[in-house]
């Protein structure tokens, strides 16, 4: 059963139109993943489904009384909130009903002997409720997605904004699957996951007994859990009926037919365009000649194929530093509480380390930490004087109501409008995504916007603070490029081993 229908759905930003004339349906328990570059429109297309945007025309229904649940890749919560109380709110009706139980057996002692009966039936019954809704295995429950998502029970009682952003995110996600909704809508759920909670989380949606479509750039993440994959392509969302793999082997095929049939229509346009310019003025052939002329304009275009983006991320430096960078001795990091056991390191000339540990073990505490913006615990760090710090921070801080031509021009006021628009293009920002406001724009297109800000500050020391979580296969080849041939001291902080491996001299894992 179809329980979504999107019908000649078209939807533009500004002058770049994203969906043209399309028509999507998803149906009941359907596992599906949306692909597509960075730009191309996924995380829209989820607004879309979740009405937080309107489409330019056509119609999107649900069938009624389907629950949906959203995962924005930004999604934001109330700091000062209890986790505990963030994640129960899911099963508030529950606790009333459960209170209503209690408030009817109390009542048992002051009522009449005529109501008793009354009282313990209604009692009973909102208690069988209860168990039908396995209310007495919440805390199993919790428990279970709280720990699948490498967090632990004892965040229950902290508030909200002493979690790093990546714990924040997964508190996020835990409530979603809590909520257990019809149809999951998923933008990136694979951000901050290590790579045994990514497996956890594909065991949870391969036993998901209702529907989910998830977007994200985890290749193997996608492969697991894809039962259909729909790709964005040439302004329309296409339907792959089979798995991953079926979906970029087929994919490939589609696209030169699609070539084909495009040179193929251009090539008809041209000949019947030249027809009516040499034919609607002469009286013989006039009427043959507007006859096409109808025809074209009825014609329904085939979209121009699209083009891959082409990236050029590179990180120059003005000039070098001393041998030890950064020297650390017995450095204590966190906010209240001390995260991690002292650290002891030094950092030498043209370094490249990654630092890892598992979420809201202090990695971008202990970045912030030495970088002035966390005030430390306890020991002491020394930055070597040369040093010349470019800092890529792993939550975006650009105003949402700029666009990107405008905050590179900021930064860089010297710079010419056609200085500022080749330092966007390189970074995979054309044009059109120049002039629109960064709150409408993709995270992975964000987080190029950031990374063109470190073109020119040439830093001799580059830190970069989880920078591949929003970016497409192509872009974060281009950056695994990039800092590889980068001639200052790189400190990163990945999840991702597949990606920093080869860019990386060493690990530094942080424990508790």
């Amino acid at each position: 059963m179809s329980i979504l229908e999107a019908k000649s759905l078209a939807f533009s930003y500004g002058d770049e139109q994203l969906y043209q004339n399309t028509d999507i349906r998803f149906f009941e328990g359907e596992h599906a993943v949306l692909v597509g570059p960075n730009g191309s429109g996924k995380s829209t297309l989820l607004k879309l489904f979740k009405k937080e945007l309107k489409p330019d025309n056509g119609t999107i229904e649900w069938l009624p009384t389907k629950q949906v649940g959203y995962l924005d890749q930004y999604a934001k919560i109330d700091g000062d909130r209890l986790v505990r109380h963030y994640l129960y709110e899911v099963f508030l009706p529950l606790f009333e009903k459960e209170k209503q139980m209690e408030n009817l057996y109390e009542q048992i002692a002051t009522v009449d002997e005529n109501e008793y009966d009354r009282i313990l039936e209604r009692a009973s019954k909102l208690g069988d409720e209860l168990v039908e809704s396995d209310f007495y295995a919440i805390k199993s429950k919790v428990g279970d997605i709280i720990h699948g998502l490498g967090l632990s029970m004892d965040l229950l009682d902290d508030p909200i904004k002493h979690l790093s952003g990546g714990m924040r995110a997964k508190i996020i996600l835990a409530k979603l699957l809590l909520e257990e909704a019809d149809v999951l809508l998923l933008d990136e759920p694979t951000n901050f996951l290590d790579v045994k909670h990514i497996e956890w989380l594909t065991r949870f949606l391969n036993q998901y007994p209702k529907a989910f479509l998830v977007v994200s750039h985890h290749e193997e993440f996608l492969r697991a859990i894809a039962t259909t994959v729909f790709a964005i392509e040439n302004k329309a969302v296409v339907r792959y009926k089979g798995d991953y793999d079926f979906y970029v082997k087929e994919r490939i095929l589609r696209e030169e037919q699609h070539k084909k049939s495009f040179k193929s229509q251009q090539a008809f346009i041209a000949r019947t365009e030249d027809f009516i310019q040499k034919n609607i003025t002469r009286d013989k052939t006039s009427k043959r000649a507007q006859s096409r002329r109808k025809m074209l304009g009825k014609l329904d275009r085939i979209a121009r194929p699209t083009k891959s983006r082409t990236y050029k991320f590179f990180f120059p430096l003005s000039r070098s530093t001393g041998r030890d960078v950064l020297v650390t001795k017995d450095l204590e990091i966190g906010y209240d509480e001390v995260l991690v056991e002292p650290i002891t390191m030094t950092i030498m000339r043209e370094e490249k380390v990654v630092i890892t540990g598992k979420n809201g073990i202090g990695k971008s505490t202990l970045l912030k930490t030495v970088l002035d913006v966390i005030e430390p615990l306890g020991g002491s760090y020394t930055w070597i004087d040369t040093a010349k710090i470019a800092y890529f921070e792993q939550e975006s801080n650009l105003e949402k109501a700029l666009t990107p031509f405008q905050i590179v021009h900021n930064q860089y006021p010297d710079f010419t409008i056609q200085q500022v628009m080749s330092l966007l293009g390189g970074h995979g920002i054309d044009y059109e995504m120049a002039r629109r406001k960064i709150g409408t724009l993709s995270g992975g297109e964000q987080t190029k916007v950031r990374l063109a800000l470190l073109r020119h500050q040439k830093g001799n020391v580059l830190i970069i603070d989880e920078p591949t979580n929003h970016l497409d296969a192509a872009a974060k080849e281009a950056l695994k490029e990039a800092l590889i041939a980068y001639k200052g001291t790189l400190i990163l902080v990945s999840h991702e081993k597949a990606f920093y491996e080869a860019i990386c001299d060493y690990e530094i894992s942080l424990y508790a």
